[in-house]
């Protein structure tokens, strides 16, 4: 099963990181949060990923060509102009890095795979920036019982993020990305997605999180999977800050690997 993170925005509320590097790339605990997302898929049998790449998508490249060297002892026979690799820890992923645009919308940068991903293939979708304890294996075989097109993982962190209804069935009957007020249920990300998704999703310009997820829920295809746990998102350096003390103080409750 495929697991596509979203790597392309620009990150501008943590521009003090994200004016060298990407957002996904930003460190906690010395390694990118994109590595801790793929982490926690990788901890469910997950290995074969697909990056969006946009904004300074060159860095995630860049990052993944090196990836084996900075994972292993390696000898250099500088009169030879080889050398030999060994302790490998290089985990066993296959990471597709697809350029999708520099300015496209979420909802573009998941349209632009659509090649990517077979007839009848489910796959698994989420943005590079929220960690959570999220059981993978649960929210999938939460999305086939359901019978629907797509499941979105439900969080309930503190009232100022949009909120989705659900009904006792865990099916969503309102997805409101921004409300007024409410502390409620929310769009945490880590989707697991049927391919008829991509049919509601016409062009770059548009958002995933509005008309195609809104057009979703209006026809009562979109399930929910209500996580209980830990879920925190790094929009801002206080988030940052956050995660990597927990991380460093061996108290990260994402770190189920």
């Amino acid at each position: 099963m495929k697991a596509i993170i979203l790597a392309g925005g620009l990150g501008t509320r943590l521009s003090e990181e994200t004016n060298s590097k990407p957002k996904p790339m930003v460190e906690i605990g010395g390694m990118p949060i994109l590595w801790h997302i793929m982490k926690i898929y990788s901890s469910h049998g997950i290995k074969d990923f697909i990056i969006c790449l946009g904004n300074k998508g060159y860095y995630i490249k860049e990052y993944f060509n090196n990836y084996p060297l900075h994972n292993a002892d390696i000898t250099f026979d500088l009169n030879l102009k080889t050398h030999k690799v060994s302790n490998d820890n290089t985990e066993k992923w296959n990471v597709s890095c697809i350029d999708t645009g520099q300015n496209t919308q979420t909802g573009g940068r998941l349209k632009r795979l659509e090649n990517y991903i077979d007839d009848d293939e489910t796959f698994l979708f989420t943005y590079g920036d929220g960690l959570g304890d999220i059981n993978i294996t649960q929210s999938i075989e939460s999305h086939k019982k359901s019978g629907k097109i797509a499941t979105v993982t439900a969080v309930n962190p503190p009232g100022r993020f949009g909120a989705l209804e659900i009904n006792k069935n865990n099916e969503v009957t309102n997805f409101e990305e921004k409300p007024v007020t409410g502390n409620t249920w929310i769009n945490g990300g880590y989707f697991v997605l049927n391919k008829q998704v991509f049919n509601y999703i016409s062009g770059d310009d548009m958002p995933w999180e509005d008309e195609p997820l809104k057009t979703i829920t209006s026809e009562k295809q979109l399930n929910c999977y209500k996580h209980y746990g830990f879920w925190q998102p790094m929009d801002t350096i206080r988030e940052k800050k956050i995660l990597n003390d927990m991380y460093i103080q061996n108290k990260a409750p994402w770190k189920t690997w």
